[in-house]
């Protein structure tokens, strides 16, 4: 009956189109209910970015009702995140299919980093064999990466689960296939697409690929001269369709998605521009996907890179016309606001504020490369997360178990709260607002003193190794503590134009005090290559052994 009705409210309104447009609107019907309330009023609604936080590389399904997403978080552990929502505006974190990532030194920051590479845009699959239908068992996730990094450390993972929730199984390691999609066929043949417009087809088992299926299944057209990847291949209707970000480097060309469709995986592949357009007083958006509900409702999930903030998401809708999945409003615009798929769920969000009651780390925690798991804590002071100092480093960039999660916009506010008592001499605990460019406040024991001052830190990386090579560091204000109980907290504001992160302390918990002036946040693709973070460290440059304990984190964001 919904069904119906949609369609009547349609029809009556095809009636005061012109022929040309009904024309066009009328090969639509199939998704497009969701064009409802794209200018409504916020309340209920889900308003622009989705996700105002650094979301990239997206892959979304949907599966008994729920959406899942999964995103980069590259140098981050424990890595690959999948995400859960029932109605696209409300998204917690659900588990992460890896803790740490082990091929290299380098995961632990020694003998060069992986800022910036590590685990890349995954693709998310659930997949139900036709022999497991006939046994009566349930299909299972499934996910496939491969790290931006050269040799043997770029082989592809996959990875399955029974659930969404975990626990992710290794079951195979292979060659490396740069921003790829995984694939499913109706005929279980499984497949991979990667590069710009690559495919080889996998063993049942997903043990390694069959050699000698490879194919390049499309050509570059000639205006296709610069970004053409982040491949996204799904299935409708009989016919494949494979999204991809293109990006030509040329003056009046911006970020767009594009579509390549095809009837038969061997045969001729034909493409439409499916979006351009940029949103929200930022750039043009592309990379990402479509989802649908199986009951009518499709949806494009697409990041647009939004400055200090890294890479949102925006959500909009996806109408069929003329066989083509075209995202945006009825003008193949972003919408600001967009019908949720269901109403009435709980607020839920991907960054949260924290006490630390639990004695597991809430998800919303990523270490800064593979943790050292014996300097860390949650049961040693009750309440508390204690950050032991296990390696004598020069600076915060190869500092073990630095702990962050995202900043949002527009707006956002965190503050912690601070036991100083046990640092040693040459110790450095605090906050910053963390990336290639930080913002940091930071308390250093010298001798007896305690001085806490507001930094501005920026770090230099090898090309190759993406070893630190030196951090620029510029003292803003600083200011002797007299006790050992602090309170710090980072303000950032991520309006278009501006950017800027400011930091205060507090000596009570209540009245916060300036420190430093206005701070540029900045996204650097060449060095971090993520939306700047919140950040909690404790690092040692004379001795190990001190440590800071920290009673909460307190989130506020509008």
């Amino acid at each position: 009956m919904k069904t119906i009705r949609y369609t009547l409210l349609l029809v009556a309104a095809l009636l005061t189109l012109s022929p040309e447009v009904h024309s066009q609107v009328e090969t639509s019907l199939e998704g497009s209910k969701n064009l409802r309330g794209l200018n409504a009023p916020d309340d209920g609604f889900i308003t622009n970015p989705m996700l105002w936080a650094d979301v990239p590389d997206p892959d979304v399904i949907c599966v008994d009702g729920y959406f899942y997403l999964i995103s980069t978080t590259m140098h981050l552990m424990p890595g690959a995140p999948v995400m859960r929502s029932r109605d696209l505006k409300n998204w917690e974190i659900v588990s992460y299919v890896f803790d740490k990532l082990t091929d290299s030194p380098k995961y632990d920051l020694r003998e060069g980093t992986v800022y910036g590479r590590g685990q890349w845009a995954t693709s998310l699959k659930f997949h139900q064999t036709a022999a497991e239908r006939s046994q009566g068992k349930p299909g299972r996730f499934y996910v496939l990466f491969a790290p931006n990094e050269a040799g043997s450390t770029g082989d592809t993972y996959i990875y399955s689960a029974e659930k969404a929730e975990g626990p992710w199984k290794l079951v195979s390691r292979m060659r490396h296939f740069h921003d790829c999609s995984l694939f499913f066929d109706d005929d279980d043949r499984v497949y991979v697409v990667y590069g710009t417009g690559e495919m080889m087809e996998l063993k049942a088992d997903l043990s390694d690929v069959i050699e000698g299926s490879h194919r390049q299944i499309f050509e570059r057209e000639a205006d296709e001269t610069g970004l053409l990847e982040g491949s996204r291949l799904i299935k409708h209707n009989g016919r494949y369709y494979l999204l991809m970000i293109s990006h030509v480097w040329a003056p009046g060309r911006h970020r767009r998605e594009v579509c390549y469709r095809t009837d038969n995986l061997k045969g001729t592949w034909e493409k439409n521009t499916i979006l351009e357009s940029d949103f929200g007083g930022f750039s043009h958006a592309g990379q990402g996907t479509i989802v649908d509900s199986k009951d009518g409702d499709w949806y494009g999930i697409i990041f647009q890179d939004r400055g200090g903030v890294g890479r949102v998401l925006t959500v909009m809708p996806c109408r069929w016309i003329d066989g083509w999945p075209m995202l945006g409003d009825e003008e193949g615009k972003i919408p600001t606001h967009v019908r949720p798929f269901v109403s009435g769920e709980p607020r839920r969000g991907i960054v949260t504020s924290d006490d630390f009651e639990s004695p597991k780390l809430n998800l919303c925690w990523q270490w800064n490369h593979n943790p050292v798991d014996d300097a860390w804590s949650l049961t040693e002071r009750p309440g508390w997360m204690r950050l032991r100092t296990s390696r004598v480093v020069p600076n915060l960039y190869l500092a073990p178990n630095t702990l962050s999660q995202r900043m949002t916009g527009p707006t956002c506010s965190a503050s912690v709260e601070l036991d100083l008592k046990h640092l040693k001499d040459g110790d450095y605990a605090g906050f910053a607002a963390f990336n290639g460019h930080s913002g940091v406040l930071r308390v250093s024991k010298k001798g007896k003193k305690l001085l806490l001052d507001m930094t501005e830190q920026e770090v230099f990386l090898t090309d190759r190794d993406k070893s630190v090579e030196r951090v620029n560091e510029v003292v803003k204000e600083s200011v002797e503590l007299k006790q050992t109980k602090l309170w710090l907290r980072i303000d950032g504001d991520f309006k278009p134009g501006r950017d800027i992160a400011n930091f205060y302390y507090s000596l009570d918990g209540e009245n916060w005090i300036r420190i430093g002036g206005d701070y540029q946040m900045r996204f650097d693709y060449r060095r971090l290559f993520m939306g700047t973070r919140y950040a909690l460290f404790c690092y040692a440059t004379k001795r190990i052994g001190g440590y800071v304990d920290v009673n909460s984190f307190t989130l506020r964001n509008e």
